[in-house]
């Protein structure tokens, strides 16, 4: 992604204009020391006075009324807030009559601002009070006194239970919540001017009176501090979707990325910009500036990159296709404004105002077009076979051929603060973490959009940052990795029906992730490296060799900070914390031995092993076999790795009597002990059952097994008394008392009866060996 400003320079006002605000993405409203309200009308570049204020009422701060998330779906903001220099603020229609004035500070109302949800407004003044209203104007409280230091500015945090204002050069964190802890920190060298908190990223943005802007996370750590710039940084904001923001100071406007590196510098000729506010689509900027004008920007030269293609934005109307590998170079052209655009999979989509269009790579001419219901896309996700639609409304599943499959729903549901950490799409299954309750994540099926399985919730201890679910191999396998606020990255398979899935963890200190699109490989950066696990299912086979199934390499070379775009082939593409992008190659073979494994070609897979000679390699195989039941050649790979142990108890698999019995132990290498009582009891293989629980020293089970089976008490007993005797222990245990008392013990007889049931199972086997049995392969 690349963006250039487009300027434009408009001047109605006489006097310096302190504050804009957006209605709809073409109209805009401005306010100026000359009293006058000033409507603009982009498509026309038309404008008109709405209404020219008291003479004693100079503007200080505009903020629409947020537009409701509810079921009144508002196309436009209907009425705003302006703080003005007398201590009031004013609740004005969009037609421009004063509803209310409202006495509010003593001295100037510096800022005021809506929550999300708009049922609150927040106001601050230069008598260092912070007060919230109730929606008609109403005071509810006043949530802090800071002296004689005036607020210049204040944000309301992503959920609206907090609020962000500035004292001085410190920056504080106020929960509405009374007893809830203040937090408070030294944010610049000079007075700050401006602040703002976006809901998408929940990052901070301040800027002040020390030429600096700077980025926060919400817990006060700096993130990105610029150089010193010429003049103080009068005004800053984010962009709605949280990817960009922009400050302003005089004679400059500069669009950013969220990580703080520069996109692009204007210089225009308009004095200080006192005022930034973005479009609701974040394509467009306006600015208030100092001499009387209203600066407009449009972001341009965006790229998209996948494989051989770059797509560049050259126009807001205008997209150019580029073919590396021949220079080939299309153009493509769109009725309204270019709002999101994402190319992956072979397919670019592209959301305009008020249509998507769907064009392959194979041929540019003939794209798909339907009309969007809503209009301001703010997501884009692509898998496969379909695409994922996020707007304001709802989050809607398409197919490349422009069918709507589904929309999956669920309670709460803020569609605004989705972004690319936060919603996962595969062909089967869409993720979506919640930010209710951030330790949730919903899942979905795709073809229908009700919830996955049985409906339950995949829930976690911490609260999670980012998630992905990987994109190949079926559905019953579908795993989902995420990452949580103490950076650990775990794994769980999604199918969630009756037991509750394992969450393991894979790393620790996991800043960002991603998954192949061609095989289930799985990326991230870790502390000081990078990190691919080239089989993370091997949590689920056998945990004991997941390190040698890593590919680790140090990734000092990437700088601070840097956040992985994407994971293409056997192509990593890493961005840096300046902005420059690195591309890291890995090794292929790793791929290769995916697509052998998931068609079964057990021999080519060991061929390839063989020829590449890597202990990785060898070390993927042999959790790919057992995870498939393919014990030969899990056999071959385990000694190749010198998994000597392994390859013993293997050896003793293939001598078991039956199938079944032969399936419980493969369950029991993976460690899955349950699950293999389980198939013994099916099979009705209770001694079998018993057997493998005193061979792990589950006594407790052995004989819970043995007593409701009525069944081999004495074995059990028999088993225990000789564990005892060996380490010169006294039997303490209730139960093993309860039944030993008055029992002889003799071993012949018991052996007598292991050696009935081994033979009995043989019989079995033979038996059935015309039937269909359960598939350990050897």
């Amino acid at each position: 992604l690349w963006c250039v400003l487009c300027l434009l320079n408009m001047v109605t006002h006489q006097e310096l204009v302190s504050c804009v605000g957006w209605t709809t993405a073409e109209e805009l409203y401005s306010c100026s020391d000359d009293h006058q309200i000033v409507k603009w009308n982009l498509l026309t570049s038309e404008t008109s006075q709405i209404v020219k204020l008291p003479e004693d009422i100079y503007p200080i701060d505009l903020h629409w009324f947020p537009k409701s998330l509810g079921i009144k779906k508002q196309t436009q903001a209907e009425s705003f807030v302006l703080t003005s220099s007398d201590g009031k603020f004013h609740l004005i229609s969009k037609l421009g009559r004063v509803e209310k004035s409202v006495e509010a500070h003593c001295g100037a109302v510096l800022a005021g601002r809506w929550n999300y949800e708009g049922t609150a407004l927040v106001t601050v003044g230069e008598d260092g009070q912070i007060k919230i209203w109730s929606k008609t104007g109403m005071l509810r409280s006043t949530l802090a006194q800071q002296g004689r230091t005036p607020v210049y500015s204040v944000a309301w945090g992503p959920d609206s239970e907090k609020v962000l204002y500035t004292a001085g050069k410190q920056l504080i964190i106020k929960p509405l919540q009374p007893s809830a802890r203040v937090l408070q920190w030294k944010a610049h060298d000079g007075i700050i001017l401006k602040v703002d908190w976006n809901s998408v990223n929940d990052l901070i943005l301040s800027a002040g009176e020390d030429c600096k802007y700077k980025v926060w996370d919400s817990y006060g750590r700096l993130l990105y501090s610029s150089q010193p710039h010429e003049h103080p940084i009068t005004s800053a904001a984010w962009a709605p979707g949280g990817e960009l923001f922009a400050v302003g100071s005089f004679h400059t406007l500069r669009l950013c990325d969220k990580t703080g590196w520069s996109y692009a510098l204007e210089k225009p000729n308009t004095g200080s910009i006192f005022n930034i506010a973005w479009s609701l689509d974040g394509t467009q900027i306006a600015g208030a500036c100092g001499n009387g004008h209203v600066v407009f920007a449009h972001v341009v030269e965006q790229r998209w990159e996948w494989k051989n293609f770059q797509v560049t934005l050259t126009k807001r109307r205008t997209m150019q296709v580029r073919n590396v590998l021949n220079d080939a170079v299309d153009l493509l052209e769109f009725r309204d404004r270019v709002i999101k655009a994402s190319l992956n999979y072979a397919h670019l989509v592209v959301s305009t105002s008020l249509q998507c269009y769907v064009f392959s790579t194979k041929n540019w001419n003939t794209p798909l077009i339907f009309d969007l219901k809503e209009g301001t896309v703010s997501l884009i996700q692509q898998a496969e076979r379909h695409f994922l639609l996020v707007d304001g409304g709802g989050i809607y599943l398409y197919s490349y051929e422009g069918r709507f499959i589904s929309s999956p729903k669920f309670p709460g549901m803020r569609t605004d603060i989705l972004n690319a950490q936060t919603v996962s799409l595969s062909d089967d299954t869409i993720a979506i973490k919640d930010k209710a309750d951030e330790k949730i994540i919903f899942l979905f099926e795709a073809s229908t959009g009700k919830p996955l399985g049985d409906g339950k919730l995949l829930s976690h201890k911490n609260e999670i940052l980012e998630i992905a679910l990987d994109q190949k191999g079926l559905t019953n396998d579908r795993k989902i990795a995420f990452i949580d606020k103490n950076r650990d990255l775990y794994i769980t398979s999604v199918k969630r029906f009756g037991k509750e899935e394992q969450i393991i963890k894979l790393g620790t200190m996991v800043h960002t992730l991603a998954w192949s699109d061609t095989c289930n490989i799985l990326c991230g950066l870790q502390d000081t490296r990078l990190t691919v696990w080239y089989y993370p299912n091997t949590v689920y086979v056998d945990r004991d060799i997941l390190p040698k199934t890593l590919y680790e390499r140090d990734a000092s070379e990437f700088s601070k900070n840097p956040h992985i775009v994407s994971f293409v082939g056997n192509q990593v593409t890493i961005r840096r914390a300046d902005g420059s992008l690195i591309h890291v190659s890995i090794s292929p073979y790793p791929a290769i031995l995916h697509e052998y494994v998931s068609s079964s070609k057990w021999e080519d897979a060991v061929r390839l092993c063989r020829f590449v000679k890597e202990q990785t390699m060898w070390a993927c195989l042999a959790a790919m076999s057992v995870a498939n039941r393919d014990m030969t050649t899990a056999e071959i790979a385990y000694a190749a790795i010198g998994e000597i142990d392994k390859v013993q108890y293997i050896n003793s698999i293939k001598n078991l009597p039956s199938k079944e019995s032969k399936m419980a132990h493969v369950l029991m290498f993976s460690g899955n002990i349950q699950e293999a009582e389980i198939v013994l009891l099916q099979a009705g293989l209770v001694y079998q059952a018993i057997q493998i629980n005193i061979n792990l020293y589950n006594w407790e089970r052995a004989l819970e097994l043995a007593v409701k089976y009525k069944t081999h008490v004495d074995t059990v007993l028999a088993y225990r008394q000789k564990f005892l005797e060996t380490f010169g222990k006294q039997e303490t245990n209730k139960r093993y008392l309860q039944y030993a008392e008055g029992l002889e013990i003799d071993w012949e007889k018991i052996k007598a009866k292991i050696e009935m049931e081994i033979t009995r199972e043989r019989e079995r086997s033979s038996n059935s060996q015309s039937s269909k049995g359960v598939g350990v392969k050897y």
